[in-house]
């Protein structure tokens, strides 16, 4: 049995990529007649050569301490807030030379971790992410409505009609105005009233304290944001969520990143979460 020639995949990745055959050959200082191979998907091919570049590089172990590299994580504010100041302690004390820079998160476009532009990034699963990249569980979440101390609804039982007709802020990055929230309210033959809508739980936050609004975020996602306010569970069923982290496949084999993922995955499992919970 032959043995394959993971060359022509090099070869033709890099045609692809260049999208002309002098291009390509000029890379691999071939010559162009060298280049011509017959055309196929850009994607599965530089999939393949990549997984194939991971499989065979060899297993390296590293020392953190001495280790003098920048990682680029995209994620939320709240994500941020929770878990950000544990996770630079940990690498000011055991990676004094690694530098983690947080950058905004204004879609979820896989494109910046395809291309190197990101290591990681941290969200919910969902149909926008890309099925080539690898994805690991950090904590489950779930929904609260959040009120600033003394606010109404703190007083007596908290009913989904008594939720419902408070004055709410809407949360999304899209700007859609309906989402789980009003679904799980419909089948119960309730409408919230929305007040005003912003793109993220940062900003939905900072509103609440300073009004009567209320604000439906996830509970230990935004756990630091909403320390000084009231967590209040919602008085109706709505399915939780999964934060993830996920990255390129890419750099499955990178010691380095393998090395942070894990203390990535190790300080949410350990960060503290809470605030002022009302039992209803």
């Amino acid at each position: 049995m032959n043995t394959p020639d993971f060359n022509l995949l090099l070869t033709l990745d890099a045609l692809l990529d260049e999208g002309s055959v002098a291009g390509a050959a000029r890379r691999l200082s071939l010559s162009p007649s060298a280049m011509s191979r017959a055309l196929a998907l850009r994607a599965q091919v530089s999939q393949l050569v990549q997984d194939a570049h991971a499989v065979l590089r060899p297993q390296q172990e590293i020392d953190p301490a001495r280790l003098v590299r920048t990682f680029r994580l995209r994620s939320s504010d709240g994500f941020v807030e929770a878990v950000g100041p544990a996770l630079l302690a940990r690498l000011a004390a055991e990676a004094p030379g690694v530098r983690l820079h947080f950058l905004a998160k204004p879609d979820k476009g896989s494109r910046p971790l395809r291309s190197g532009e990101l290591d990681f990034e941290t969200g919910v699963i969902g149909a926008e992410t890309a099925p080539e990249l690898r994805t690991q569980a950090l904590f489950q979440d779930s929904f609260v409505a959040v009120v600033r101390p003394g606010h109404p609804l703190c007083e007596g039982p908290l009913t989904a009609a008594r939720y419902a007709a408070a004055r709410h802020i809407l949360v999304s990055r899209r700007g859609l105005e309906q989402g789980p929230i009003d679904e799980a309210l419909a089948h119960l033959g309730l409408v919230r009233t929305a007040a005003t809508l912003v793109p993220g739980f940062a900003t939905a936050l900072a509103l609440v304290r300073g009004s009567d609004l209320v604000a439906t975020v996830p509970e230990r996602h935004c756990a630091a944001l909403h320390a000084d306010l009231v967590t209040l569970p919602l008085p109706f069923p709505l399915a939780g969520i999964r934060v993830a982290l996920i990255w390129h496949p890419s750099q499955d084999a990178d010691p380095a990143h393998r090395w942070l993922r894990t203390l990535i995955r190790e300080t949410c499992a350990q960060a503290p979460y809470g605030g002022e919970t009302r039992a209803t």
